[in-house]
């Protein structure tokens, strides 16, 4: 659905998100999802970390320990707390090679060329740097809530929700390997507190008994550092041996017969 969405629509389901998160589902999901992200970015270290998008109203960098951190968006109305640059996902105005950790908050979910901001993503990254993807999961009940939604442009659920696997086989192809996979959040997608409140006994359920089924997941990946192979060089034979002796090269026997 957002693929087919122009600029100001965009920017209007990514304005409608933010305030969604200040819903009481939203803020049970970013409760959930900041503790993940800070457990993950504590555990990444460099000089550069960049978060792409800013969807859940503020930046989910304070947990990491890197010291320079950017936050890129398009949106000056976002809660920023790191120092931010204003630009869209997928034209990233930082130089190749540059950034350790890039964070990627349901970021593919909501622009109409998710292939492009992976892309950027492994452009700016360093080798053997990481991305950390933060994705709805289109197989479970928020799945088929976001079903029930078709036509309809109510955030999050008109999101173009991508399966684990698909990211999956998307990273891959760009020379990253996945590092770790988390399922969180198996609580049916309820409007009011008091209910999600009584259904948090299904977190540690779901994660044992139904793990594919959880409402949202995070991967890290981790890109690849090509090794060149070398080629050993491939000497020219100036004659075969024959009988434990050289035979005479064609030049050689010209210049013989000369004499």
């Amino acid at each position: 659905m957002i693929s087919g969405l122009n600029r100001f629509e965009i920017n209007e389901i990514r304005s409608n998100l933010r305030a969604w998160y200040n819903r009481p589902l939203g803020r049970a999901l970013l409760d959930l999802e900041r503790e993940k992200v800070d457990e993950v970015l504590s555990g990444l270290f460099g000089y550069h970390i960049a978060q792409i998008g800013c969807l859940l109203g503020s930046d989910m960098l304070s947990g990491s320990r890197i010291p320079h951190k950017v936050l890129l968006d398009p949106d000056s109305q976002a809660k920023h707390l790191s120092p931010t640059i204003f630009s869209y996902p997928d034209a990233v105005p930082l130089a190749s090679d540059s950034t350790d950790v890039v964070l990627l908050p349901h970021t593919l979910e909501f622009e109409r060329d998710p292939h492009q901001i992976l892309r950027e993503a492994d452009r700016i990254l360093i080798p053997e740097g990481h991305i950390v993807v933060l994705g709805f999961n289109p197989w479970s009940l928020w799945g088929v809530r976001r079903l029930l939604n078709q036509g309809r442009l109510d955030s999050p659920w008109c999101g173009d929700f991508l399966t684990l696997a698909r990211v999956k086989d998307w990273v891959a192809l760009l020379g990253f390997d996945v590092v770790s996979v988390q399922r969180y959040f198996y609580r049916p997608p309820f409007r009011y507190q008091s209910i999600l409140n009584k259904a948090t006994l299904m977190e540690p359920l779901g994660a044992k008994f139904w793990p594919a089924l959880s409402g949202a997941y995070l991967l890290v990946v981790k890109k690849r550092v090509t090794t060149i192979t070398p080629i050993k060089p491939r000497w020219r034979s100036h004659g075969k041996i024959v009988g434990g002796l050289a035979s005479p090269s064609a030049r050689s026997r010209s210049s013989r017969n000369n004499v």
